[in-house]
């Protein structure tokens, strides 16, 4: 850039609004949008109706009954590929712990205090904030080539129900780049692991417990097939990869048995399955089914049937991509250090990435490891003041 153009995008970004910041924040968070419950709805008006006072154009598309998606798009820009920031209106559920009421947003100090704060609707808050300023950046001498849009979808919390819907439908136009809001520190990251859910059923044979020969314990081969999974762990273990680390595998939930006194006829294992780029859901499904057979689980009559139930993406975009370059350097010059790696949770640029084929990157302001999901979640608003910052340089890095 010119020194010109440095200095007319500094006085743009200095427009930027803590207090519509602020604002915007608190009045997401008062709407619960807790999932599962599939009550977005009244998060995306409140959502939608900022939206519109800024001036973007709205489209409220709804994707299951009450579970709206949201596409807002900020005028005043040229027709060449545009660039998509990306959120989801959905939290989980609060869970005990906390010193307030959740859904009264709160302010301690700096920090923005309530569930959704940080994950993350402080993160969309930022981004309206930005697509605010940039829609007046050719007051300041700054023409965009393409248009900044927001993508708010439903569900992401559980199973991705608004970001299938968006790629099946996906809007009529090409874009540059994907910048996802999800709280990384102001990290960049470039590459996710996916994640996806596997129904493992274990059916033996019911017996008394005082013969428990004449029978089939599916406990028994329940844990037999964690033994399974657990010397998969360590296989994936041993060949890390320098972006994204490792797939992991985690037995969340085990239900099974009819009685302390018979001899289980069944057992259920609830299965996480972290994914690495090109993963697909199914070969792992069959993969595992595979294993089981060759440990011979199954020849002693027990049944495991191994079943996907959900299904994420991960993703990688090259570093050198230039959305990866723009982002790193309006975080740098928003004064931030400009750290750009990966992430091990999963979010919805999976699917943006690989079934659009969009450049995407995660970055936005808040803590996905120190507050996203727990009690007394809370986002700073100097921090997402700088979110919006970044967004507006990375918008102009890329477009202009």
């Amino acid at each position: 850039m010119t020194a010109r153009r440095d200095e007319a995008l500094a006085d743009l970004v200095a427009t930027v609004n803590p207090a519509a910041i602020e604002a915007l924040t608190c009045a997401l968070i008062a709407e619960p949008s807790v999932n599962p419950g599939g009550v977005e709805k009244s998060t995306v008006e409140v959502l939608a109706t900022a939206c519109r006072a800024a001036g973007f154009d709205v489209e409220v598309t709804e994707v299951e009954p009450g579970r709206p998606n949201l596409l807002a798009t900020a005028p005043n820009a040229g027709d060449g590929p545009g660039l998509m920031l990306l959120g989801h209106s959905d939290v989980v559920p609060p869970g005990p712990g906390w010193t307030g009421d959740p859904f009264t947003p709160r302010r301690d100090g700096d920090l923005i205090v309530g569930r959704g704060s940080s994950d993350m609707k402080g993160g969309i808050a930022a981004a309206v904030a930005a697509m605010s300023v940039l829609q007046r950046a050719e007051e300041f001498g700054i023409t965009l080539s393409g248009p900044v849009q927001l993508v708010v979808t439903v569900d992401e919390e559980e199973h991705g129900s608004g970001v299938r819907h968006l790629v099946a439908d996906p809007p009529d136009r090409e874009y540059a780049g994907c910048i996802v809001a999800e709280p990384t520190r102001m990290t960049v990251v470039r590459g996710c692991r996916g994640a996806s859910y596997f129904d493992i059923g274990v059916t033996g044979r019911a017996a008394h417990s005082g013969r428990p020969s004449d029978g089939v314990s599916a406990i028994d081969g329940a844990a037999r097939v964690i033994d399974v999974i657990r010397e998969d762990q360590a296989a994936l273990a041993a060949d890390p990869d320098p972006l994204l680390g490792f797939g992991t595998w985690n037995v969340g939930t085990i239900e099974g048995g009819q009685g302390i006194s018979v001899v289980a006829p069944s057992c259920y294992l609830g299965v996480d399955r972290r994914l690495m780029p090109g993963e697909d859901v199914d070969a792992i499904a069959a993969q595992l089914t595979e294993d089981v057979r060759r440990a011979g689980i199954e020849d002693g009559g027990v049944r495991v049937d191994v079943t996907p139930t959900m299904f994420l993406p991960g993703f990688a975009t090259s570093a050198d991509d230039p959305l990866v370059t723009a982002t790193a350097t309006a975080v740098s010059a928003s004064g931030v250090d400009p750290n750009v790696g990966g992430w091990t949770a999963a979010c919805d640029g999976g699917f943006i990435s690989t079934a659009l084929g969009i450049p995407t990157v995660v970055m936005g302001p808040g803590d996905i490891n120190g507050q996203a999901h727990q009690p007394d979640e809370s986002v700073s608003l100097s921090e997402l003041v700088l979110a919006a910052q970044a967004y507006v340089r990375a918008a102009v890095e890329l477009l202009a």
